[in-house]
């Protein structure tokens, strides 16, 4: 089987983005892990299907590198630059994702503002702080994440009780004078991840607990992107935008 993709990259972060208006392809766990391997495969941090949706301009279906199902920030603002290469939408959009419906913005500085949805709760423990952004997070502040052993202690709290069964995404925050820098473990890559879009995002939030008001800069190893939100009553934040650059890397065409 032929498959035509894309691959593209958000500050960082990379996915194969499939256009399946077609409704002719679905893939495997194995698949998804054998397109996303980066020496066996194309290589990416999850696996993209643009599809149609009956009442909004597409569907959006994302999968980790392990084949599971999730809300991608960055991967949603890569598959809305690729919607309007292929002409599907203009500068504004509404789309369906995994937590629902969403809308985006193509900006004259090419990049993208993505609508996430309220933050109804917010759970703070022992320094820490959880925020579901779409995809669970816990938001550690350390002080200097630089030199912070991502990798082992993301995932000793993304395997802890306090997350079990299905575990969370794990970022490292160090506040800085002018925005935060965040390094995060990607639950489903299983690894640190150039960039993360909802766990941004939740950082964001959680360094406004630490006097940062909207919008908030943020500083990645994979670029910068910036988060504005409004405090909430009913809810714990609303009118939350993530806002940064996605570009297309290649096209080709996969043969599973």
């Amino acid at each position: 089987m032929k498959i035509p993709f894309q691959k593209y990259q958000a500050t960082g972060n990379d996915f194969v983005i499939i256009d399946n208006r077609s409704g002719d392809f679905s893939f495997s766990v194995e698949q998804i892990t054998k397109i996303c391997d980066r020496k066996f495969g194309i290589g990416a941090d999850g696996l993209m299907l643009i599809e149609k949706h009956p009442t909004l301009d597409f569907n959006l279906v994302y999968y980790n590198r392990d084949g599971s199902p999730s809300l991608c920030g960055n991967g949603s603002r890569a598959a809305v630059k690729m919607a309007y290469s292929l002409g599907i939408i203009q500068q504004h959009t509404t789309f369906n994702a995994y937590d629902g419906e969403h809308e985006a913005d193509l900006l004259p500085d090419g990049n993208v503002r993505l609508k996430m949805n309220d933050v109804r709760d917010v759970k703070r423990d022992n320094g820490s702080v959880f925020i579901n952004t779409g995809s669970p997070h816990d938001v550690q502040f350390v002080g200097e994440a630089k030199t912070t052993d991502v990798f082992n202690l993301g995932r000793t709290i993304r395997y802890s009780n306090k997350y079990k069964p299905a575990g969370a995404n794990v970022n490292f925050v160090e506040l800085q004078p002018d925005g935060i820098l965040v390094r995060t473990y990607e639950r489903g890559v299983e690894d640190e991840t150039l960039s993360c879009g909802t766990g941004v995002t939740a950082s964001a939030l959680a360094a406004s607990f630490k006097g940062y008001h909207s919008p908030v800069k943020i500083q990645t190893p994979g670029g910068e992107l910036s988060v504005e939100f409004k405090v909430g009553q009913q809810v714990a934040f609303h009118d939350i935008f993530l806002i940064g650059p996605a570009k297309k890397v290649f096209e080709g065409v996969l043969e599973l």
